[in-house]
């Protein structure tokens, strides 16, 4: 059998390698909210820009060939 040495987690105490994982979950949680946070202002962000803008505009951005309706 190798030696092998003890890990980092093992010379740890048990109850801050508790603390360390659950401040890492706190911190994942934290950056998962912040992302939809981001997200959502994103989206509102458009949704205001779409509403702000002119008839002609939407027309131009849209794809459909609009001479063959005319």
């Amino acid at each position: 059998m190798k030696d092998q040495k003890p890990s980092l987690k093992d010379q740890m105490d048990e109850d801050l390698v508790k603390q360390l994982q659950n401040k890492k979950k706190q911190w994942k949680q934290q950056e998962l909210e912040a992302e939809e946070r981001e997200r959502k202002r994103r989206l509102e962000e458009k949704r205001k820009s779409e509403a702000n803008k002119s008839f002609e505009e939407l027309l131009e951005e849209s794809e459909m060939d609009w001479k063959k309706y005319k």
